[in-house]
């Protein structure tokens, strides 16, 4: 006799990826402390033992929606990395920050930025959790430019970590300052503005 529990008992009853996608922007408009179960559950049209069955608790519910929020809306950061230029990168991540942080169907600001906002003591494995979340972003595009440099498509003197380090805070500013309703047209000026920095 099979003792698995979900085939003995009711099947599922709803869409898990559309669950998720919900739990996401949840976290996205609200951070994760702010982001309450029943917030949640409302959302995501589940009960709380659903919830708890399918995705975890809240944490691990958080964890699995910013791993989808990295591959769906933050897609365009890996595409940035493909570009062939180390300034068509640069111009790649602004502009798409700007596309995502304004798009009208999306949650104002950035969902990493987001969920670390007023993070207790109580949540520091969350805090923890998006600082390595943006520190691995700084890493990969830290390591492209350093590519870029040694192909000659940066000046020999320039330095890829300041220079990522550079991109990601005008990133994170873009992101709060469309938190606060900046429009597409001031956060793409404010992107313009930061590329004349960038090495000739």
């Amino acid at each position: 006799m099979s003792t698995d529990k979900r085939s003995a008992g009711r099947p599922r009853s709803f869409d898990s990826e559309k669950a998720l996608e919900a739990a996401m922007r949840v976290f996205w408009r609200r951070g994760y402390e702010g982001a309450s179960l029943a917030d949640l559950t409302r959302a995501m049209k589940i009960n709380r033992p659903s919830l708890y069955a399918t995705f975890g608790d809240k944490e691990e519910l958080f964890r699995k929606s910013l791993a989808r929020y990295s591959r769906g809306p933050m897609a365009y950061m890996r595409e940035a990395l493909k570009q062939p230029t180390a300034r068509a990168v640069a111009e790649h991540l602004l502009a798409g920050t700007a596309d995502v942080l304004s798009n009208p169907q999306n949650p104002r600001g950035c969902l990493a930025v987001q969920g670390a906002l007023a993070c207790g003591a109580s949540s520091a494995s969350v805090r923890n959790l998006l600082i390595g979340y943006r520190q691995k972003g700084e890493g990969l595009l830290r390591e492209r430019l350093e590519t870029a440099r040694s192909e000659g498509d940066l000046p020999a003197d320039a330095n890829p970590a300041d220079l990522a380090r550079y991109l990601i805070t005008v990133i994170r500013g873009l992101a709060v300052d469309a938190a606060t309703g900046a429009s597409r047209e001031e956060l793409s000026k404010a992107a313009e503005t930061a590329m004349r920095a960038w090495p000739k």
